[in-house]
């Protein structure tokens, strides 16, 4: 790999190295890519296997230190083989016994919970019989059983193992047979050609035939006393005999197709299901005898004597004339108290050999103890047996101690100081006692002793055991009685572990000055807890913080070691462990020893800061390594061209550093030699020359300062240089200082080069890292100034420092666990540190490689703690190679020194969310793309602001001012908002129901500024448990507290003489001192309780505590209301009991007359009625004033400013304006009666209607003509100039077309206000006409004079009273308007 790929890489990636527990063999490796991944999932692992587990970091110098193993089982999962040598036999008719060997341990996959036994017909493969088996001790044969089967059957059978997870393969299946068994009954029997001496017997094949039917056997004989029996044998292919004796019984045992029957027969029995046929013949009927009577059982029936046997007395039944010869005890098994019971059995036979005939009574043995029986008897004679006897009452025997061991124990698990058992529990009918009382009891012994544990379940764990023990574990049943039989003993050991214990003996004796000699005793053995592998002597120099050195001695029988190349003269403190296959021990008490002194090293710093020409002044420091107590110094000098063995000597004392010589030479070179003693002796000198002379100068500082590549690691490299100018003075020695880079201040590395050399080794530097370096020289005049910095040079990577740590191994499925491991911190910042010099690198040493250019990215929060960066792909020509990743930097706000954070993410993801950050807060993000030359520019930051969450809980809770029946809230704000903080919810409840009654108060408080609150519905003497949640966007957890509704111990009594008088305008209320509690009183409170509300609540704050009273302004309360008054007085514990209430005070008071509504109805209509006179006289006013400004203007006619009024059917115009300008009254028709007729009737206003062009943004009503007039007729009124006149009501009518042009432009005439106002144009009033039309003034021939003209018959328009942009009325059209 060339350089810059391998500077590239990241720092810290990891291994993981994992094999087989406990067996030898390699290990299996799995590689971890990206630093940032902390867990690694193993698969294609062994099913239910102990796997054990490392793991170590790397990078491209090399791989780290492994981390302690760490051990863990896969999940188990079920068995891949069956069992082995399987053997399945036929025992009986009715069962198959299965021998078997235990599958392969390593195929079982886990703990084996048992076995079935299946069994099934051979054509029948659905009616399996499964039967579980208990597994018992690995590596034994196990052997079931399988009953119940059909007899003389074809079977199948096969078995398998199973765990938890399932059940495994099958074994193969063996076909067997059951044994054969008696047939079945016969069937159909039935009689024919019966005659008096002989009868046919025909009968159909048993229907269970169990086996081959190969004949027939019959027995017969006379019913008389003691008649001779004979059996005939038959073939299967016999089918007709006949009998020549007087037989009166046959049996028939098999089957037969005709009998015929030689005697006179009376009655027939068959063994096989007997039938019993009477028959009437001529002769004789045969008597029957009787064999026995029912047995009549003794009320007393049976005697409790011991557990296991019971005494039955009976009364005897007739023994059928003829001697008893057994009787039969049947026996019926209670199996549990709801009713169900076992079949009746046999349980004891006793035989009649004295040929008693008396028996009343027998004792019943071999029974079970704790159980319920009951009996019923029968008599045997030779004939057979009686019917049974009534049962007896249901009796109970003792209880006993259990029979039988428990079987199949088997150890389940084993740890270093436990093991789990597990056994088979006995079955219910071997309990001999209560099913209450019945435990298992196991014991662990070792050596005679023994740690047990006891239980009811059929699995126990044995704990506090000894590490790496061999135990002989057994178990044994018990109940109330005692305790049962010990199991089969199973031997098993307890797994390894770290030893307990440390050598001890440990002895320590220095041999000399490098090396000791340590000693031991080994670890005793019940410490070692395992086969001890070793040693380990840990020992450091005294006070060292570094790690203390390791010397691993093998062998468990190894007891001494020599220590070696140690320091000189040091103290040493050293101490032992032992350690086995799992790890190491504790160590050893620490041992402190020195190692023995030597002959010293040379002194250091020898300089001559003082140099004549006659003498010199010699200065130097104690050596580096003194190996000893120094006792002097040697100084001895010499002329350098002089016998280099003739030297001056002076011996100085220890604390001596500086030493004058004098008598020299000048401008000699003189050789001087230092040397330090010990008691061994003088050690090595210290060489330097000076020159007697006092020209002398600071030096030159080295050149050429080079660091050649390969002479570069990953802690160290080697410097060359040129020595400079020496300045007429020896040079003395180099001192070396390094810089980090980027940031990194210049520090010194090396303060005592020798000034001989010319190189220098650079040690301690960190891995992959950038670096400047720089030296100066020193003299006996003093140092030179710094060399010229090195180009920067980047150390090499190394193996990481430290094993990553496992944090856990989990089984994932059967065939896999999942590994999550940590790095240390430190290697994680390193990773950043050297990723920041690697990009430093990038841009300073021009490497041929470029770097990729910026991205574009953007941030969306997508949570409280997660923000999504996404970003886009540099464009190809920017991209300057092959991209290999992208590294994204984040930081809060304004805090990127402390909170920044980086995280890798490798192609071709673009995409990547940040996780685990704060709440609600601003973040900043840059990424930069980075491949094998290094990391691009970064992008600008981009800042997003994570989601609100839930906040947390209010800092604190407390409580004040608490009293019986209120209490002031008040909490903190929460530390950590994670948002806006919209309010807080306070919950609080009595923490016991209050009269049956528990009721939840839920208050909201809106609003973050706001954070107490007072609470007054309490009941006295409750103990209230109080919740705060502050809410965001949600609510966060509360913090809760409780509180007692009660004054505090310690707080004042209740104030005394409690009194209110009442005045015209005030309340004063008195009392009187009472018990100040346990501290002085501070102050009081006044609290009152208005008659419409029903709670106290303040009403006077606090008082000074020598006040007795205290007077209120009745204005601050409501009229009407009663009110109560009660004192509180308050000392530093808090506030006290309250005092009597007042009697209630009703709030009356006489309200002024200014107060009254009739006094504000008044002054409210007189202010209306005065405003609306002011409003009249200033209308007035201003009328007055408009008609006096238009009464004192002059008339002149102004050519330049007149206007050619024209009224044509085409409309109405003036000069300088287009026909389509305003509408012509001529266009408009209106009749000449309607015209009179308003005008008589009075419908036609005195007003004056001015003909305006108003502007869009004024509206009619804002001028009218009204402004024109005063207090007396107007003396130029338009209106009445035509009204005096009812001629002039045609005047409006349409003007024939034949005048239209006659018409000339009226004449305008400027008129000037007396007051210097502006001028303005006044309208000439025309005449009327004779043809219709009005004429402007100034017209000849077509005028008459009106009859009643006015003094004025001008019209006077005052602009004054116009708006802007108004136009002055025409003649005759403002009487129509």
């Amino acid at each position: 790999i060339d350089r810059d790929t391998m500077s590239s890489m990241p720092l810290v990636l990891s291994i993981v190295w994992y094999r087989l527990a406990g067996l030898p063999g390699e290990y299996q490796e799995k590689n971890i890519s990206s630093p940032e991944t902390n867990y690694c999932l193993l698969s294609d692992l062994i099913i239910w296997t102990q796997y054990q587990i490392q793991l170590a970091a790397y990078t491209a110098a090399g791989l780290g230190e492994y981390s302690t193993a760490v051990t863990e089982y896969t999940l188990q999962g079920v068995p891949t083989a069956p069992p082995q040598a399987v053997e399945v036999t036929a025992v009986s008719s009715s069962a198959i016994r299965f021998t078997w060997n235990p599958p392969p341990q390593q195929f079982i996959n886990g703990i084996n919970q048992g076995y079935k036994l299946l069994v099934w017909p051979e054509h029948s493969p659905e009616a399996v019989t499964i039967v579980t088996i208990t597994p018992d001790y690995p590596g034994s044969r196990l052997t079931g059983l399988v009953v119940g089967l059909r007899k003389f059957t074809w079977y199948l059978g096969s078995t398998l193992c199973f765990t938890t997870p399932g059940d495994g393969p099958k074994s193969p299946p063996i076909l067997l047979q059951t044994h054969e068994d008696t047939p079945g009954p016969v069937g159909h029997l039935s009689f024919t050609e019966i005659l008096d001496t002989s009868l046919r017997v025909s009968w159909a094949e048993p229907k269970d035939k169990n086996g081959i039917i190969t004949g027939e056997m019959e027995h017969w004989g006379t019913l008389e006393p003691c008649s001779r029996t004979t059996t005939l044998e038959l073939y299967s292919r016999t089918t007709t005999l006949e009998l020549y004796s007087r037989t009166t019984t046959l049996e028939l045992c098999s089957r037969t197709t005709t009998l015929e029957l030689c005697s006179r027969t009376t009655t027939l029995e068959l063994c096989s299901r007997t039938s019993t046929l009477e028959l009437c013949s001529r002769t004789s009927t045969l008597e029957l005898y009787s064999m026995t009577t029912t047995l009549e059982l003794c009320s007393r029936t049976t005697t409790l004597e011991l557990p296991r046997s019971a005494t039955l007395r009976f009364r005897p039944g007739s023994d059928g004339k003829t001697v008893i010869s057994k009787w039969i005890v049947e026996g019926q098994v209670r199996i549990s108290l709801d009713g169900k019971e076992e079949e009746w059995r046999v349980v004891y036979e006793r035989e009649n050999r004295e040929k008693q005939p008396d028996v009343d009574s027998m004792e019943i043995p071999d029974l079970r103890p704790f159980t319920l029986y009951r009996f019923r008897l029968r008599q045997e004679n030779i004939v057979g047996s009686s019917p049974s006897s009534t049962p007896s009452r249901m009796i109970q025997t003792l209880q006993s101690a259990p029979d039988t061991p428990p079987n199949n124990l088997t150890l389940v698990t084993a740890t270093q100081t436990s093991l789990t058992l597990r056994w088979a529990p006995l079955p219910v009918s071997e309990y001999n006692g209560s099913p209450e009382t019945v435990g298992y009891q196991g014991v662990a012994e070792v050596r005679g002793q023994g740690s047990g544990v006891s239980g009811q379940q059929s699995e126990t764990m044995l704990e506090g055991l000894a590490e790496w023990t061999d135990y002989q574990l057994k178990i044994q049943a018990f109940n109330s009685i005692g305790a049962g039989p010990w199991s089969n003993t199973l031997t098993t050991h307890t797994k390894e572990s770290v030893p307990s214990g440390c050598p001890v003996n440990v002895s320590v004796e220095a041999v000399s000055s490098t090396r000791i000699l340590v000693t031991w005793s080994p670890v005793p053995e019940m410490q070692r807890n395992g086969p001890i592998l070793g040693y380990k002597v840990l020992y450091a120099v005294k006070d060292c913080v570094d790690a203390p050195s390791v010397w691993s001695v093998p062998g468990e029988r190894s007891v001494s070691v020599l220590l070696g190349e140690l320091l000189k003269y040091t103290v040493y403190q050293i101490q032992l462990v032992a350690f086995t296959q799992l790890g190491d021990g504790p160590p050893s008490p620490r041992t402190l020893h020195r190692t023995k002194d030597d002959v010293p090293g040379p002194p250091v710093r020898l300089l001559f800061p003082e140099v004549r020409l006659t003498s010199v002044r010699v200065v130097w420091q104690p050596p580096t390594d003194p190996n000893g107590i120094i006792m002097g110094y040697q100084i001895a000098y010499r002329l350098d061209a002089g016998d280099p063995m003739r030297f001056t000597t002076v011996e100085v004392g220890s604390t001596a550093r500086q030493f004058t010589v004098s008598g020299l030479t000048g401008d000699q070179a003189y050789v001087f030699k230092l040397t330090a003693r010990t008691s061994q002796g003088w050690g090595r000198a210290e060489e330097a020359v000076v020159i007697t002379t006092e020209r002398r100068e600071r030096p030159s500082p080295p050149r050429k300062l080079s660091v050649p590549q390969g002479e570069v690691q990953s802690r160290r490299l080697r410097l060359h240089w040129v020595a400079g100018m020496t300045g007429s003075s020896p040079l003395r020695y180099y001192c070396l200082q390094t810089r980090e880079l980027p940031t990194g201040d210049w520090t010194s590395h090396s303060a005592d080069i020798p000034h001989n050399y010319t190189a220098w080794t650079v040690e301690r530097l960190k891995p992959f890292t950038s670096y400047k370096l720089r030296m100066l020289a020193t003299n006996d005049v003093g140092d030179s100034n710094y060399s010229k910095e090195t180009e920067t040079v980047i150390t090499l990577q190394d193996v990481p420092e430290e094993a990553p740590v496992i944090v856990s191994v989990k089984p994932s499925t059967t065939t896999s666990v999942l590994v999550q491991w940590q790095v240390h911190t430190h290697l994680a910042k390193h990773t950043h540190t050297h990723t920041s010099r690697n990009t430093h690198l990038a841009k300073h040493t021009h490497l041929t490689k470029h770097t990729p250019r910026e991205t574009h990215t953007s941030v969306v929060p997508v949570s409280p703690t997660v923000l999504e960066v996404t970003w886009d792909l540099p464009p190809l020509h920017t991209q300057n190679g092959l991209i290999q990743g992208y590294k994204i930097h984040y930081w809060q706000g304004d805090r990127q020194n402390e909170t920044e954070k980086v995280t890798v993410v490798f192609v071709p993801d673009t995409r990547v969310r940040l996780v685990n950050l704060t709440c609600y807060t601003s973040y900043l993000v840059t990424l930069s793309a980075f491949n094998v030359a290094g990391d691009g520019p970064p992008s600008e930051p981009r800042g997003a602001k994570t989601l609100q969450a839930a906040p947390s809980q209010p800092s604190f809770l407390s409580f004040s001012e608490v009293t019986g029946w209120s209490v002031n809230v008040s909490w903190g704000a929460p530390s950590a908002s994670n948002g806006v903080v919209e309010g807080y919810r306070v919950v609080y409840q009595p923490t016991q129901p209050v009269q049956g009654v528990s009721r939840v108060v839920t208050v909201d408080v809106k609003g973050s500024w706001q954070r107490w609150l007072k609470v007054r519905d309490l009941t006295k003497g409750v103990t209230y448990r109080f919740s705060v949640q502050a809410r965001t966007v949600s609510y966060g957890p509360a913090a809760h507290c409780n509180v007692t509704s009660q004054p505090l111990q310690g707080t004042p009594g209740s104030p005394m003489e409690m009194s209110v008088t009442k005045s015209s305008s005030a309340l004063t209320i008195h009392w009187s001192e009472g018990d100040a509690g346990a501290g002085p009183v501070i102050g009081y409170i006044i609290e009152a309780r208005p008659s419409d509300e029903g709670m106290w609540d303040s009403f006077v704050r606090l008082l000074p505590p020598s006040s007795r009273s205290v007077t209120v302004e009745m204005d601050r309360l409501r009229s009407g209301v009663g009110y109560e008054f009660r004192v509180i007085a308050v000392n530093r514990y808090g506030y006290g009991e309250p005092s009597t209430p007042s009697t209630a005070l009703a709030a009356l008071w006489d309200r002024p007359f200014y107060e009254e509504w009739w006094f504000l109805l008044v002054l409210s209509l007189i202010g209306l009625i005065m405003i609306l006179m002011l409003v009249f006289s200033l209308l007035l006013h201003g009328h007055n004033h408009k008609y006096r400004s238009c009464s004192t203007g002059t008339h002149t006619n102004t050519p330049n400013t007149q206007e050619s009024v024209t009224l044509d059917n085409g409309g109405f115009t003036r000069d300088g304006e287009s026909e389509g300008g305003e509408p012509s009254p001529g266009l408009l028709h209106y009749s000449d009666e309607d015209l009179c007729d308003n005008y008589n009737n009075g419908a036609i206003l005195t007003e004056s209607t001015a003909l305006t062009e108003k502007p869009t943004d004024i509206s009619e009503s804002e001028v009218t003509d009204s402004d024109c007039e005063d207090d007396h007729h107007p003396k130029h009124s338009f209106v009445n100039h035509y009204m005096s006149d009812p001629t002039y009501y045609n005047s409006w009518k349409r003007q024939p077309k034949g005048l239209k042009g006659l018409s000339p432009a009226s004449g305008y005439e400027e008129c000037s206000s007396a007051d210097g106002a502006e001028p303005y144009y006044q309208t000439v009033v025309t005449q009327h006409s004779t043809g219709g039309a009005y004429t402007p003034t100034g017209l000849p021939a077509h005028t008459h004079t009106l009859p009643h003209t006015l003094p004025h018959t001008h019209t006077h328009a005052n602009p004054n009273t116009n708006p802007p942009g108004s136009r002055t009325p025409v003649t005759g059209f403002s009487s129509f308007v």
